[in-house]
């Protein structure tokens, strides 16, 4: 299982998603969680694409089987739906690991906690890097004529 936000799609998330499902067996399924909107606004900031975009977008790519939002009260609810064996953790999310795991434990859930460490680097890897650019660029009317 791996959770984030997924709020503009890029190269980091592409990364990360396929570290993931390599951490399982030869068939094993990556399921993806999606923070809901709510939960964006309170640990990050406002959500430029919505919760339902997010996950349709997530749900097509590559190394993702089964994708669904987060509950908006209990982060470990869908942890418990599903039991996965795996749960992976962004290069960028700030989760005590220690903490988890020991919510985990109090829950009887036997699942492994993993620190994906690497990082897809390019230019734009990032939400944060992308809104930044775009607030950053001189656009000209002109060029939104098809938009």
């Amino acid at each position: 299982m791996a959770t984030g936000t997924f709020d503009i799609i890029h190269p980091g998330h592409g990364y990360y998603l396929q570290e993931s499902k390599n951490l399982g067996e030869e068939n094993s399924k990556l399921i993806v969680v999606v923070a809901r909107d709510a939960t964006v606004r309170s640990r990050k900031r406002v959500p430029i694409v919505n919760e339902e975009q997010r996950l349709e977008m997530v749900k097509m790519l590559k190394p993702v089987d089964e994708a669904y939002l987060g509950s908006t009260t209990d982060m470990f609810y869908i942890v418990e739906k599903i039991k996965p064996d795996i749960i992976s953790i962004g290069p960028d999310q700030d989760f005590d690991l220690d903490l988890l795991r020991e919510e985990l434990k109090k829950r009887d859930l036997n699942v492994k906690v993993i620190k994906i460490t690497g990082y897809k680097k390019a230019n734009l890897d990032s939400s944060c890097k992308i809104i930044r650019k775009i607030k950053e660029t001189e656009f000209h009317k002109d060029e939104f004529k098809n938009c």
